[in-house]
């Protein structure tokens, strides 16, 4: 396991002539809340539980809570004395107990008090206590924590938003907002840019909208210019009906997350640059509605890509092939260090592994094993699957069209690994690594996994924002490399 990769990362920053600590918090600090009692909101609300343990006890055998902590204890379940006895050793009389790390005790108390309540009256709104260090110097630790719990948290609130609200054009502003206060550089490109460069395939998902498509990108440089970048890429669809192949009723409720890629993107650029990692990012992020109006694109559809391949199409619901492929392909103009690519891509890779981890494809061992100790370190994991010739060859056996959007298996079956051979395809030839993350198993935690593995103690039922942290840790691991 690495430790402290953002900190060396942001230390090298400040070798640079970066800011310091106190200099980078960001939005990470910045709660607002409202009430109906402004002096209720000031006050930070907690748990207090009397526990005592012998001195000369390290094992526990004598500790016991006080009468009245031994009956909340009982009430949930035990959970207050498992949770002392992972934090050994055992406190004393008259002493605190510690978290013992200052960058996950802030991660982990900045995302469990998150809650998504931006239309509840103002009755109804949770008052959020602040945090505060307290019994640490590691200052950067926390700052850093803060960060990346401010970072997921974001990816959390776009993915939470309503797509009534969130369209392609809300979610460009919201971007610009957030990214332009961070000192990311932001472009908003509109359907006319798109379609003098190409980008039929990304068009043709947003045909059945009256929503207008942007392609957003945005470029943090955080060290030399001439240094390639990292280009990420995004799945932006703000609401994914499944176009002409329409998605059931009860499977569409939480497609307004189908841009949660994209999110995940913005929320970690916003984070880079907030820590001031000496790396260059470029950020795209293909953004549209599929939806199954009268000029949506129909099953048999070929359609000609940016980079001039031909793609028959076979199912619109697995549209995010086709609003990446164009993205992959414009961004070999940058000449990238490697690309990678995030997005909700298939049930399958939910049906594998559910909430336990991410799906990774890629031919690098060097970025995988990058990308795994990253997710180590947030426990945010991710696994390796497999990118084989087999299932290239599913998705390229057409004699009508260059590739397909689903592959030969008449179940599609392999959807996963056919998804990312399809984006295989489209990887320009001058770039040297390439990486596909199918975040559809982690972007989404339900109600039904409140109380189970599947929702863990610092997050709530509703969009996870994961992997962002991930993501950060994975960019500042590579940043301490260079």
């Amino acid at each position: 396991m690495v430790e402290g990769t953002v900190r060396k990362a942001h230390a090298q920053a400040q070798a640079r002539g970066g800011p310091s600590a106190s200099d980078m918090s960001g939005d990470a600090g910045e709660m607002r809340v409202s009430c109906k009692s402004a002096g209720v909101g000031s006050v930070p609300r907690g748990l207090l539980i009397g526990v005592h343990a012998e001195e000369d006890d390290p094992g526990g055998s004598t500790f016991s809570f006080t009468q009245t902590g031994a009956r909340y204890n009982d009430y949930v379940k035990g959970r207050i004395k498992d949770q002392l006895f992972r934090t050994f050793p055992l406190p004393r009389l008259g002493q605190v107990d510690s978290f013992g790390h200052a960058e996950s005790a802030a991660e982990g108390a900045s995302m469990g008090l998150w809650i998504y309540q931006e239309h509840r009256s103002e009755d109804k709104l949770v008052v959020m206590p602040k945090i505060n260090l307290f019994d640490s110097e590691d200052w950067i630790g926390w700052q850093i924590g803060q960060q990346k719990a401010a970072a997921q948290n974001l990816a959390r609130q776009l993915a939470e938003t309503p797509a009534n609200l969130l369209t392609p054009s809300a979610f460009a502003q919201s971007a610009v907002e957030v990214l332009t206060k961070a000192g990311v550089n932001v472009e908003v490109k509109v359907r006319n840019w798109a379609k003098l460069r190409g980008f039929n395939a990304f068009l043709s998902v947003s045909a059945g909208s009256c929503q207008p498509p942007i392609f957003l990108e945005a470029y943090y440089e955080g060290c030399d210019p001439d240094v390639p970048p990292v280009v990420l890429i995004g799945k932006g669809v703000t609401f994914d009906a499944g176009g002409i192949c329409l998605s059931r009723g009860r499977n569409l409720k939480n497609n307004k997350g189908d841009m949660a890629g994209a999110a995940t993107i913005v929320a970690a650029l916003r984070a880079v640059s907030n820590l001031q990692l000496p790396i260059n990012v470029r950020g795209l992020i293909p953004l549209c509605e599929n939806m199954p109006g009268a000029s949506a694109f129909k099953p048999g559809d070929i359609i000609r890509a940016q980079n001039g391949k031909t793609i028959l199409v076979q199912d619109t619901s697995r549209e995010g092939c086709l609003v990446l492929a164009d993205a992959l392909s414009y961004g070999g103009v940058y000449s990238p260090k490697f690309m990678v690519d995030i997005g909700t891509m298939t049930d399958e890779i939910c049906e594998l592994m559910g909430a336990a981890a991410s799906g990774v494809f890629t031919h690098s061992d060097s970025l995988y094993d990058l990308i795994r100790i990253a997710s180590i370190h947030t426990g945010d994991r991710v696994w390796r699957m497999p990118l084989w010739d087999y299932y290239t060859e599913a998705v390229v056996s057409t004699e009508k069209s260059d590739v397909m959007n689903v592959g030969v298996a008449p179940s599609g079956e392999g959807g996963a690994c056919n998804a990312a051979a399809f984006l295989q395809e489209f990887v320009p030839p001058n770039t040297a690594d390439w990486m596909h993350v199918d975040i559809k198993g982690v972007a989404v935690i339900p109600s039904s996994a409140a109380s189970s593995a599947a929702c863990p103690a610092y997050l709530r039922p509703g969009m996870s924002g994961r992997p962002t942290r991930t993501l950060i840790e994975f960019l500042s691991q590579l940043a301490c490399r260079q």
